[in-house]
């Protein structure tokens, strides 16, 4: 790296000698993201849905880390390090609100966890009983206690680190989309700061105050899904559609280049491994981040010189994928004693969730975006559940696949591992395609929907680029009622749709069941089940509006929303 080949060269310079080149030394960074409690072996069919290999989970974690572990001697060492969302997604960790992962990662020794946005998925009391139990440190410099302005008192900013003679400076921050994607109840003591001038506020305390040689920031935020483009986009072209994305938060490629001083950035948040870190062309800080649920584990050497003591130059261990190690159970062996400790929790969390529902008759995929065949599928039993016109769900909330064939329990609760109720909604015609228009304005792509027929085109201004809408296969009237089922977790005003709040509670029928049971119930009721990819949702940048849309439109006094 150019500053370190600078930094050596100065050395020389102001010495007016040839000096030696020593050793580097190496510094394994291991990390996990967004396990959601994947720390239990499963079958991969996101893979290959028909042969799918086996995970072996936490205990071939255990295994791979081990074995680095025995390389450290006095010019080499380790962190071993999880990005957030530990818990919430499968059973064994939703189950016991985190605490049996929290368990397993005392027993396999991790270094530090920063908190993630699903950690608030349980209440903040709940949450503070698991984190007591973790051996190491938590951390996250942005969120604050509402009534004293201070830090919450379950986590650290930061934690100093000596290796190898080196200080080493690792910081946790938490995406301040959290606000927009929890319940109110669960955050309404917690406040989550921007990220940027807190991530600068403590760079500046390690650099200075603890005179870290290294600083390492782990950060529940991830890179883009295509890095390089939306750097041109963003730093570069400047789009303004890109600007856009900041009432969401930084991300870490934003973080990565607006502040000076980050070494190395471990992210997550986003489920995309990426194999080669992304390095800042301004700053030179590399990022990485991993893939999710456990499927595999992260690492990176990093060369330190020690002269110097700034990073020389990294090593990538895994063959196949660069950084990413997929934790295959016949490659790396699960250790006995953490793969039995899980296997008793596991057993518990699981009873019953191997009980056969009903049918799928073809495979029920995620591929896909506003459309996936789980997601049409998914959407349909809210319709069938609510007696509603019409469901929609935001494009993160279904989670996993089914397999054609046999479906369990289990399988349900892995394309839903969420508590989240179901709700129906009486609003008028207007509401409903304001809600449809937010969802497509500036970069969005839609929503997962049931019950509707869209067309929209991006090429039109924002809150006016749908063409065609009809419901029940009847033309959208602006003033007529409809039936409208979605979950409680959206009527909060999550994915941005804050004017669901606004609604009175004589509008909102609160269904006594989750979604997940819901969609339990429409399988055994409807066996097999299936899904196709339909008219429901068209994307058409060449589509006029229609005439029977646009008489309907021209009887409200106003298109904009």
């Amino acid at each position: 790296m150019q500053r370190t080949f600078l930094g050596v060269l100065l050395v020389i310079v102001l010495t007016g000698t040839a000096v030696l080149m020593a050793e580097d030394l190496q510094l394994d960074i291991l990390w996990t993201n967004d396990i959601h409690g994947g720390i239990d072996p499963y079958e991969a069919t996101f893979m290959n849905p028909d042969f799918p290999p086996t995970l072996g989970g936490g205990g071939s974690h255990a295994t791979y880390v081990n074995n680095i572990r025995k390389l450290s001697g006095d010019k080499r060492d380790n962190f071993l390090i999880d990005a957030g969302d530990f818990f919430q997604g499968h059973p064994i960790g939703t189950v016991t609100k985190g605490k049996a992962v929290i368990d397993y990662m005392n027993k396999i020794g991790y270094d530090l966890l920063v908190l993630g946005n699903h950690e608030y998925d349980i209440g903040e009391e709940e949450l503070k009983k698991t984190l007591s139990l973790a051996e190491f440190p938590i951390l996250s410099c942005n969120i604050f206690d509402r009534s004293t302005g201070k830090l919450v008192s379950y986590a650290e900013p930061y934690r100093m680190f000596e290796k190898m003679g080196l200080r080493i400076a690792v910081i946790g921050v938490t995406t301040t989309d959290t606000k927009m994607m929890s319940f109110p109840e669960n955050i309404k003591n917690v406040e989550f700061r921007p990220a940027k001038p807190e991530v600068e506020k403590y760079i500046k305390i390690v650099r200075e105050k603890e005179n870290a040689d290294i600083v390492i920031l782990v950060g529940h935020m991830g890179l883009p899904y295509s890095p390089e483009p939306a750097y041109q986009q963003r730093y570069i072209e400047k789009k303004e559609e890109e600007q856009e994305a900041r009432r969401w938060g930084y991300d870490a490629q934003e973080i990565a280049h607006e502040v000076q001083g980050i070494d190395l950035m471990v992210g997550g948040h986003i489920h995309k491994g990426i194999a080669e870190p992304w390095e800042d062309p301004v700053t030179h800080t590399l990022v990485v981040q991993g893939y999710a649920y456990g499927s595999g584990i992260g690492h990176i050497t990093l060369t330190i010189d020690p002269v110097t003591k700034t990073v020389s130059g990294y090593e990538l261990p895994a063959m196949r994928e660069g950084m990413m190690v997929t934790m295959f159970e016949d490659e790396f062996i699960p250790e006995p004693e953490i793969a039995a400790a899980i296997a008793e929790q596991q057993e518990i969390a699981e009873a019953g969730m191997d009980e056969v529902i009903g049918t799928a008759s073809i495979h029920l995929t995620k591929d896909g975006d506003a459309q996936s065949l789980i997601g049409n599928m998914v959407c349909d039993a809210m319709v069938w559940a609510g007696d509603a016109d019409f469901s929609f769900l935001n494009l993160g909330g279904i989670r996993g696949a089914i397999s054609k064939g046999p479906i369990t329990y289990r399988d349900v609760f892995n394309v839903m591992p969420f508590d989240n109720a179901m709700v129906v909604l009486e609003i008028d015609g207007k509401l409903l395609k304001d809600i449809i228009e937010l969802r497509v304005s500036g970069s969005r792509h839609g929503l997962r929907t049931s019950g509707a027929k869209i067309v929209y085109s991006r090429k039109r201004a924002d809150f006016d680029r749908v063409t065609a809408l009809e419901i029940q296969g009847e033309p959208w009237q602006a003033d007529k009622i409809y039936k409208v089922a979605t979950t409680d977790f959206l009527l909060q005003g999550n994915a941005g749709l804050a004017m669901l709040t606004k609604l009175p509670e004589s509008q909102i029928t609160m269904l006594e069941s989750t979604l997940r049971d819901n969609i339990v119930n429409y399988i055994k009721k409807n066996s097999p089940v299936s899904a196709k990819i339909d008219d429901r949702w068209q994307r058409d940048d060449e589509a006029e509006m229609s005439k029977i849309l646009a008489e309907e439109l021209s009887k409200l006094p106003s298109k904009k929303n």
